[in-house]
């Protein structure tokens, strides 16, 4: 891994660099980094993509290949830009990483010691695609920078308080389904977006919220007093809304038979790579190729996309005993248009009155005045919300 890497004095201990968060969010092939200083202010944002491979490194909008084989590597580049660019690595009050998966245990945002260290791995079977490439990332960092302080933040913690009827399966207790439950995932962005959602509408935070975080992956989520209830992605995020390349809801046993026609490896595959809008419309997973593209299959994969957003309401909102207002987030929910028109015209019966010029310019007050029930864009602000959470931790 090479030497413990060391920088010089950074200065003012008062100054907003010395304050200052760097957030990671580690993928199995990718590192995304965010900075955030004094007041949770935003600075210096990049990532390192294609480690392992052909990896490029990216910091403020410029980018060039760089020889990533791994984490470790990925992270010393990133540190290596921040003291290049003023940001010595003295001056951090921490480093706060996005954790997928937190099991039934890891429920709050934690200073990451050993038994945090275990509690992620021991979660790693049940997001194997995710938890062990954060566990590398937090790891190789500690051995960069033993004396910075780490924290976790965990994406499944926001639902942590979902009662059991909403969270169990209807399954015999067993060696065969042990921790097998509703975790619910986007944990992250519906915690931040009840954070912000007041400071966009200048009012308390509606009593109970339908909170959409549509992108890539996409899900919905009932939140009661700022609370999640119950959410649409479960044990893993392929269950819920159709999703840019993952199903949503499945009948196992449509499952069970692919399994036996493909093979496990090959289902596993299938469901979380070419399904969803890639597999509805031939071959486009993104939502913004599918709104400029006028063919029948693109067609069918954007009704498709809306009519479960809808469908799915519908339950959320029964949890509810009702809604007084729905917020959209996400890369889908801020930018897509249409996608949102069709969605709010779905939860008419609600009485929503959407303001079809602010929907179409994105604003961020999507209903008309004196609509009993409001309509809201919240950007995503995931990053913003680790950097807070650890910041908190350190008492920040």
């Amino acid at each position: 891994m090479g030497p413990v890497l060391r920088w010089g004095q950074c200065g003012d201990e008062d100054s907003a660099v010395t304050r200052a968060v760097l957030v990671i969010n580690a993928g199995s092939s990718s590192i995304r980094f965010a900075m955030f200083g004094a007041g949770l202010a935003p600075g210096l944002r990049g990532s390192v993509t294609g480690i392992g491979g052909e990896a490029r490194f990216e910091i403020a909008g410029a980018g060039a290949g760089v020889a990533a084989p791994d984490h470790a590597t990925a992270l010393r580049l990133v540190l290596q830009a921040l003291a290049g660019r003023g940001i010595a690595l003295e001056g951090l009050r921490a480093a706060g990483h996005r954790v997928v998966h937190g099991g039934d245990r890891l429920t709050e945002p934690s200073r990451i010691d050993v038994n945090v260290l275990a509690g992620i791995e021991a979660c790693a079977a049940l997001a194997p695609l995710h938890n062990p490439h954060n566990l590398a990332a937090i790891r190789a960092l500690g051995a960069l920078a033993p004396g910075l302080p780490q924290t976790a933040s965990f994406d499944t913690a926001f639902h942590a308080g979902n009662p059991a009827v909403a969270t169990r399966f209807a399954l015999p207790d067993g060696a065969a389904t042990r921790g097998l439950r509703r975790y619910g995932f986007h944990g992250l962005s519906y915690a931040s977006l009840t954070e912000a959602l007041p400071r966009i509408s200048g009012a308390a935070l509606p009593h109970r919220l339908l909170a959409f975080h549509l992108g890539n992956g996409a899900s919905a989520c009932a939140i009661v007093n700022g609370r999640s209830v119950c959410t649409t992605m479960g044990y893993s995020p392929l269950d819920g809304l159709t999703m840019g390349t993952r199903p949503g809801s499945l009948d196992a046993n449509a499952v069970l038979t692919m399994a036996d026609r493909i093979g496990t490896s090959a289902t596993r595959d299938l469901l979380n790579r070419e399904s969803g809008l890639r597999g509805l419309s031939g071959g486009i997973s993104d939502m913004r190729e599918l709104l400029k593209d006028d063919s029948a299959t693109s067609r069918f994969a954007v009704a498709h996309f809306c009519y479960w957003a809808v469908r799915h309401a519908g339950s959320l909102i029964a949890a509810m005993g009702g809604v007084d207002a729905v917020a959209f987030t996400g890369g889908i929910g801020e930018h897509a248009a249409p996608v949102r028109a069709r969605i709010m015209d779905g939860l008419s019966w609600l009485g929503l009155v959407p303001d079809p010029a602010a929907n179409a310019a994105n604003l961020p007050r999507l209903h008309v005045a004196g609509s009993p029930v409001q309509g809201w864009i919240v950007p995503a602000a995931e990053e913003r919300q680790i950097a807070r959470d650890a910041l908190t931790l350190l008492g920040g």
